[in-house]
């Protein structure tokens, strides 16, 4: 049998005989998962300051390339020789998404430092540091993108790795949303109709990106199929793409339906898997119009920017959906209703509570319990119990 608690009394002080360590692991109020001392706590708002940067430069991007504003500015990395705006409208456009992947730059960077300082959000560490890696590398081909005076496969190499880095940037803020020590994804649980949906997915904007460049959304204003005659080796690109729609489509319907009894618990989960299903109809519709219109810059651009929200949305429900459970994982943190149940579990429950309103006392998980003095307060006075130790201990 498990030897009882070990409890130990706190002195009027707060410190008690209770290890150093002990005390410095305070939980504040309000179930904060920053539990440790010095831990930066920006890695949060960070990560989702660069999430929100990294779509407004896709979607710039887009409007850059479906404008044919790329050359507007014909050096790198002055603006025709001038550090400010100089020029027309192309030159605005240009310029403008030269100084946003700028502010992407110094938030990666600073998302990535700020997730190595931190202890209990270390987790999103490693998706941080591929996603600053990616953006030097973005940033290179953006410079040789103007160099290959607006080369058609510099043009989509250009545009397919800012896809990608969307997708890392999403990784990087549910890992730091969700906490942890490691970063580890479990794709079993995550299920085959997700790794499906997500590789189907990101062909499926390589092939919508070979469309536009390669001229072929404009040879089939009809939808779903071509109905018009034109270059063959377009047309079938097109029909290409289409298909890939549908094989993505489908693998995104199966992937919410098979998950959503798993995620009961996790009503972001469940309105996100929503959210998805809803925008992949307004891709869908988008599309229609890009093709029907043919392809005008207006709704080629609205279609990119639906599309990237969808990519954006889908790693995001992916990610979540592959981080292991709270249970089955010793590195994520614990949830609230994990850390009242073990309040609860043993004989002690109702003393330990009455400890907790008369000390301000908040319970951690296993046993484990730690005070938190108000701020601005002077040192405890009284007698209070702090559970230590509980649990097996040998058997």
């Amino acid at each position: 049998m498990a030897p009882a608690a070990s409890l130990l009394p706190e002195t009027e002080h707060g410190g008690g005989d209770r290890p150093a360590a002990a005390r410095e692991e305070v939980r504040p109020r309000g179930g904060s998962p920053d539990v440790r001392t010095g831990e930066s706590r920006l890695v949060v708002p960070l990560s989702l300051v660069t999430l929100v940067l990294t779509y407004g430069l896709v979607v710039l991007g887009s409007t850059v390339r479906v404008t044919e504003s790329g050359m507007g500015c014909a050096s790198w990395p002055l603006c025709n020789g001038h550090l400010g705006f100089a020029g027309g409208y192309h030159a605005l456009l240009e310029q403008s998404h030269r100084y946003l992947a700028a502010t992407v730059t110094i938030s990666a960077f600073a998302t990535a430092w700020a997730a190595r300082r931190s202890t209990g959000r270390r987790a999103a560490s490693a998706p941080a540091l591929v996603a600053a890696g990616l953006v030097l590398f973005q940033a290179a081909l953006g410079a040789l993108t103007v160099f290959a005076h607006n080369a058609p496969w510099t043009v989509a190499v250009h545009l397919v790795t800012g896809l990608v880095f969307l997708g890392v940037v999403t990784t990087t803020a549910v890992t730091a949303l969700h906490g942890g020590h490691r970063f580890r994804l479990d794709l079993r649980a995550a299920g085959r109709w997700a790794s499906v949906a997500v590789a189907a997915t990101l062909v499926l904007l390589v092939s919508g990106t070979l469309v536009v460049d390669g001229g072929a959304a404009r040879v089939c204003p009809s939808w779903p199929i071509c109905t018009h005659p034109g270059p063959l080796h377009l047309i079938a690109l097109q029909l290409l793409h289409r298909s890939i729609v549908a094989v993505a489509s489908v693998a995104m319907v199966g992937f919410v339906v098979t998950s959503w009894s798993r995620m009961t618990g996790h009503r972001w989960w469940r309105a996100g898997a929503a959210g998805l299903l809803a925008l992949l109809c307004l891709v869908a519709g988008m599309g229609a119009a890009s093709a029907l219109s043919r392809a005008r810059p207006l709704w080629q651009d609205l279609h990119l920017a639906c599309a990237s929200a969808l990519w954006a949305l889908l790693v995001a429900l992916f990610v979540r959906a592959a981080i292991p459970d709270r249970a089955g994982d010793p590195d994520a943190l614990p949830s609230p209703a994990t850390r009242t149940s073990a309040r609860d579990a043993g004989p002690a429950g109702a003393e330990t509570d009455a400890a907790d309103a008369e000390t301000g006392a908040e319970p951690d998980v296993g046993g484990r319990r730690c005070f938190s003095e108000p701020a601005g307060s002077g040192p405890r006075s009284g007698t209070g119990w702090a559970t230590l130790q509980a649990g097996d201990q040998g058997g």
